[in-house]
């Protein structure tokens, strides 16, 4: 009977986060597909996937969009756990559409602002030429946004200790590191603290299961 009952919550915590969970499975799907690539075929398959500066310049749409599908790292596991404290609680709060336009807000301007830069450091010499064809493929951009919009849900004064956090997080990569991505993920944090006017409509659908329990 706990087995059954456990069963159902995780179905319905599932159902509840549909988007979240349909990507996690196309996440898996890739992954699987990557371990069964030759190292040499892998690099070259990403990269051409890739949001670097050289396919964004003649592939924007495709890269931006198809480079969300793929984890670099070959490790899918971690990210049914990110994906389920993280995403699945901003889809089940705010909706699928306006989670989606969250995740979209954040994956779409943080790569093109930190490509920007790195486009800039290319050409003042702080970057080498090849970086126009770096690999840069995940999910990060997105979830580092969906992170920090979480802050709005939770009541204060816990939320600034989490937006203090989150800030912590996301700054000291980007203060010591000094990377693209790490400006990408800094990026996408705020962009996530900016998303508030998304936030100020209740999802009708947690109204009413908050009104059923």
């Amino acid at each position: 009977m706990r087995i059954n009952r456990g069963v159902h919550r995780v179905g319905e915590y599932v159902r509840r986060a549909p988007g979240t969970y349909v990507w996690l499975t196309v996440l898996f799907v890739t992954t699987v597909a990557l371990h069964h690539m030759s190292p040499a075929f892998e690099e070259q398959f990403l990269r051409q996937r890739s949001t670097n500066i050289h396919e964004l310049s003649s592939n924007p749409v495709r890269v931006l969009v198809a480079s969300a599908m793929w984890i670099d790292s070959g490790h899918w596991l971690p990210y049914v756990v990110l994906f389920s404290v993280f995403h699945a609680q901003a889809e089940r709060w705010l909706g699928t559409a306006r989670w989606l336009a969250v995740c979209a807000a954040a994956h779409v301007l943080a790569t093109l602002i930190s490509e920007g830069a790195l486009l800039w450091g290319i050409r003042h010499g702080m970057a080498p030429e090849s970086a126009v064809n770096t690999l840069d493929v995940g999910v990060s951009y997105a979830l580092a946004g969906v992170v920090a919009v979480l802050v709005y849900r939770i009541p204060r004064p816990w939320r600034y200790v989490y937006g203090f956090v989150v800030l912590v997080v996301y700054a000291v990569p980007l203060v010591t590191g000094r990377t693209f991505t790490d400006l990408g993920h800094f990026t996408s944090a705020l962009i996530g603290f900016g998303c508030y006017p998304l936030v100020r409509v209740r999802n009708p659908k947690e109204t009413a299961g908050a009104s059923a329990g």
